[in-house]
């Protein structure tokens, strides 16, 4: 066990709960990697080996005396910066908090601990989370550990790189646009963004807020249903809390593929992709069609997704962010948009995402899932703040190159990112599953039989 950091969480946790390792010795070799190339690539910002070293030391305690935690049992899980941790500097990754320590933790953060988890850090995000590039005033820019030069992507862009470079092999993201998502793509690691409520969180001025969503990410579809078993199920902080345990995600990831139904969107409705990521996720098509799935090439358009998403998008800004002075210019945008929407424009976003959702249900009536690029591009260069282009196309604002994550937000569906090549410059790309509301565990199974047939996961960065 002298190199265990590219082992998977649910290979750990078979060699923790036989004795094979202890928690403590998987701490140390994480906090070790970290060492090592945290340097280079930024990803954690606040490091807690004390705490980490404790309670690995009491996940020992616990299990010499025959007692198991929970389903996280020892393994090392970082953070994101958004999430409040009791006694742990959390930023948000704004100057307005750099020195913020919060005196109680967020749910999602006392679940992972209930579970066993082992907590090695946090996560760098951009401010609030604003944008899908981790780069902000407190820590600086994440870079992509395939290359040191690209962005990791955002908004949990830093859950994305640690999780890529070994120093752990569990995070939390979040996701209103993409921000799980599309880091996922870009770090070649897997995530998914559930059917909202599946992983409740508490809201104390949008509550009924259903864009922005909690959500595991792991190197493997294995990993994420792990994870899920811990964070995932009912709690009356949120309105819309999904009422089933976290257990159900402790069943069988089998499926079998030659009866899955699968809707392939290469455009989601005329989006410009970059022509290495049309090319890849063609492949993954073809690969799913090639194990025996009934993919069929569908004439799908999203687009009525754009003014759902950014109206909504917006008024929640304004709401919960408006209030503040001394915020950078993304937060800022997006607070003023907010502040112009009107009544009107919030009744034809409403009308907008009740279609697409009925339209969607027609579309799950003929199919099981929808595969599509999850980002239009690949990973881009980290001093840019944000893509201008795409296959020759500009975009208007930092928002725009997006659209292939947060079109589908507005679905309220899960969709998960899972690695499917590399293009001709070595740069990570994902592919885009989504189910039906509330079918998330058949979305990790069929992420699971892709992983397995392209093995694109197993490719380790260049560190």
């Amino acid at each position: 066990m002298t190199d265990p950091h590219y082992l998977t969480a649910t290979e750990m946790s078979r060699l923790l709960l036989s004795k094979q390792v202890s928690a403590v010795e998987l701490a140390e070799a994480h906090l070790r990697r970290v060492e090592e190339v945290n340097g280079r690539v930024n990803a954690i910002v606040t490091l807690t080996p004390e705490r980490a070293l404790d309670q690995a030391r009491r996940a020992d305690e616990a299990l010499a005396r025959g007692e198991v935690l929970g389903p996280l049992h020892g393994l090392p899980v970082a953070h994101k910066d958004l999430v409040d941790t009791a006694g742990v500097r959390t930023t948000y990754g704004s100057r307005m908090f750099a020195d913020h320590v919060p005196a109680e933790d967020d749910l999602l953060v006392r679940r992972v601990r209930a579970a066993g988890g082992v907590m090695i850090g946090k996560t760098n995000t951009p401010e609030f989370g604003t944008g899908s590039h981790t780069v902000n005033d407190v820590f600086g820019v994440t870079r992509n550990p395939y290359d040191l030069s690209r962005s990791a992507g955002g908004s949990s862009g830093g859950a994305t790189a640690a999780l890529a470079s070994g120093m752990v092999p569990l995070a939390d993201g979040s996701d209103m646009g993409g921000s799980l998502r599309n880091p996922a793509s870009f770090c070649n690691v897997a995530g998914l963004r559930p059917t909202p409520g599946r992983v409740p969180s508490l809201s104390r001025q949008a509550a009924w807020f259903t864009l922005s969503v909690p959500g595991p990410m792991a190197r493997t579809v294995a990993d994420l249903a792990l994870f899920m078993r811990a964070i995932s199920g009912f709690d009356p902080c949120s309105p819309y809390a999904v009422r089933e345990d976290g257990e159900v995600f402790g069943a069988s990831l089998e499926m079998d593929v030659t009866r899955a139904r699968i809707a392939y969107s290469p455009d989601l409705g005329g989006l410009p992709v970059d022509p290495e990521t049309a090319r890849l996720t063609a492949e993954a098509a073809g690969t799913l069609s090639e194990m025996g799935a009934r993919v069929k090439l569908v004439d799908l358009d999203l687009s009525d997704a754009e003014d759902a998403f950014r109206v909504q998008r917006a008024w929640f800004y304004a709401l919960n962010y408006g209030d503040l002075s001394g915020v950078g210019p993304n937060v800022t945008w997006n607070v003023e948009r907010g502040r112009e929407v009107t009544g009107a424009e919030l009744a034809h976003a409403e009308r907008l995402r009740t279609s697409l959702y009925h339209r969607m249900n027609a579309l799950f009536d003929e199919h099981d899932f929808l595969i599509a690029p999850v980002s239009q591009v690949p990973p881009f260069p980290a001093d840019d703040p944000y893509v201008t282009e795409i296959a020759g196309q500009p975009m208007p604002d930092y928002l725009a190159w997006m659209r292939s994550c947060y079109w589908i937000s507005v679905l309220s569906a899960p969709a998960m990112s899972v690695p499917c090549g590399f293009t001709s410059e070595g740069l990570p790309v994902g592919l885009q599953i989504v189910g039906r509301p509330w079918a998330d565990l058949d979305v990790l199974r069929l992420g699971l039989a892709f992983e397995r047939a392209t093995r694109c996961n197993e490719r380790r960065p260049p560190l």
